[in-house]
């Protein structure tokens, strides 16, 4: 486990406010946002992302179904759209991207969660404390 990680997966399960994972996100240069992008992709897959969630995850992100991200996350295929989303360059479309990849990654997880952890399990990621 590392803090990026961490910090990703307690803003997907509500531990951390999606303001402060913002400010972090931020605060960090174009290459390391893409990295973070990356990892949230790569999460977002290991959590069994299905179509379905695209739809819902804009709406739990805050988007508008006219922002880029939103609009990609919902044509279908939805592991080659995360791939596209990762790829947007601009700052404010970065930013939606973050927001839209924590929401995919909570949706999956909760699903996860249920089917193949509700009787408790191993994954680090689902034993994280709050945050100090």
């Amino acid at each position: 486990m590392d803090d990026r990680d961490a910090t990703l997966n307690q803003l997907a399960q509500g531990l951390r406010p999606m303001s402060e994972g913002i400010a972090w996100f931020d605060a960090l240069g174009p290459e390391a946002q893409y990295d973070v992008l990356r990892h949230l992709h790569n999460h977002c897959l290991q959590a069994r992302v299905v179509e379905e969630d695209g739809p819902r995850s804009v709406l739990r992100a805050g988007l508008r179904p006219t922002h880029t991200p939103a609009v990609l996350i919902v044509r279908g295929r939805i592991e080659q759209q995360l791939g596209r989303i990762v790829q947007l360059t601009p700052p404010d479309e970065r930013r939606k991207s973050f927001r839209l990849l924590i929401a995919v990654l909570a949706i999956a997880d909760e699903r996860r969660r249920e089917r193949f952890c509700s009787d408790g399990c191993g994954h680090w990621w689902h034993n994280l404390p709050a945050p100090a």
